[in-house]
């Protein structure tokens, strides 16, 4: 396989297997329940739950800023951690974490192209064990509302189609 066209933001299983218990990497697999990570997951990951950890759901919005940065801090991540994302679902709910992340201002945030079912279908290792994570100082930006279509932003983009 070649080169990807940004690799800061997408890594294949074989970095990940290389690189996912560096100090400065945190494993976050993200799934709309956590029963897949708890049969067995990418050793040194945490889990999210979609549901109750990144999805405000009265609003049915984007968590608020003091509990994303409680979420991060509480998952060992500081600022300077760089973040590799993935889950079930063929990651969509592992994108949903990391256009989330981007929101707050994080930089170094990564996808593991494939996802669970990639590492699952080649094999690799996977625990049942939870890392022990200390937890770490996270302090977010604002939320870039930019990144961010309203409900009229996005009638005007189809209708202008």
């Amino acid at each position: 396989m070649g080169e990807y066209a940004s690799p800061a933001t997408l890594v294949d299983t074989a970095w990940v297997a290389q690189h996912g218990r560096d100090a400065d990497v945190r494993l976050v697999e993200v799934d709309v329940d956590t029963g897949s990570y708890d049969s067995g997951h990418i050793p040194g990951a945490v889990a999210w739950n979609w549901t109750s950890q990144l999805c405000d759901i009265v609003r049915r919005d984007v968590i608020p800023k003091a509990d994303f940065e409680k979420l991060m801090s509480e998952s060992g991540i500081g600022n300077d951690t760089a973040v590799v994302l993935y889950g079930d679902n063929n990651n969509w709910f592992a994108a949903w974490a990391f256009w989330q992340l981007k929101i707050y201002g994080h930089k170094d945030v990564r996808l593991m192209n494939g996802g669970r079912k990639k590492w699952l279908a080649e094999g690799r290792e996977l625990t049942t064990d939870k890392p022990a994570v200390q937890a770490a100082s996270y302090r977010a930006k604002d939320a870039d509302n930019s990144m961010r279509a309203s409900p009229p932003e996005a009638i005007q983009a189809e209708t202008a189609g």
